[in-house]
């Protein structure tokens, strides 16, 4: 599977970079190809780290503005002219999403493919994990937003919550029917 997964750029401490770290290896050794903006710092390069050192395989797309921070030596990397087609890109690459914890990037990138599941324009399983309880008051918001009317669909036909990387990836290989 190509997996997309938003996650942040920034330096991070070990209660999100050791299930970082954890997601990216059970990737790689399960040989997947990590899809992800392309960038050689903070949980980013956690995450391509751990996929090459399992075995798995890294496309990045990067966008002009960020060429500089790229990772080298990758298996395949594009880079986009602005974020919107980094996204755009990111997402048609992909036959998965996974949305680790992040700032308003990953947000950004996390509602517009629950915005285009919403309106059936894709129909490739999301993930959140909700790394040590991160997501807790988005995961309250979108079940309100359910509860009072302002989904067409259910909350889980748009999005699975896991809270352990292999819950994560389970979810992902069952609902593509990978073994």
């Amino acid at each position: 599977m190509n997996i997309c997964v938003f996650l942040s750029a920034a330096d991070l401490d070990d209660r999100y970079t050791r299930p970082a770290r954890d997601f990216a290896r059970l990737l790689g050794k399960g040989g997947h190809t990590l899809v992800w903006g392309g960038s050689d710092v903070g949980l980013m390069k956690v995450v391509a780290d751990g996929v090459e050192e399992a075995g798995g395989r890294l496309l990045g797309v990067s966008v002009e503005f960020l060429a500089a921070k790229a990772r080298p030596g990758v298996d395949q990397m594009v880079v986009a002219k602005d974020l919107a087609e980094r996204k755009r890109l990111l997402l048609e690459k992909a036959d998965a999403v996974v949305i680790m914890v992040g700032g308003t990037g990953t947000l950004d990138e996390a509602t517009e493919i629950l915005e285009l599941k919403k309106h059936g324009h894709t129909d490739k399983p999301v993930v959140l994990l909700n790394t040590a309880g991160f997501y807790d008051g988005l995961k309250e918001q979108f079940r309100r937003m359910e509860d009072e009317g302002f989904l067409p669909r259910p909350l889980a036909e748009l999005v699975f919550f896991a809270e352990e990387p292999v819950g994560a990836l389970a979810y992902l290989e069952e609902s593509l029917g990978v073994e």
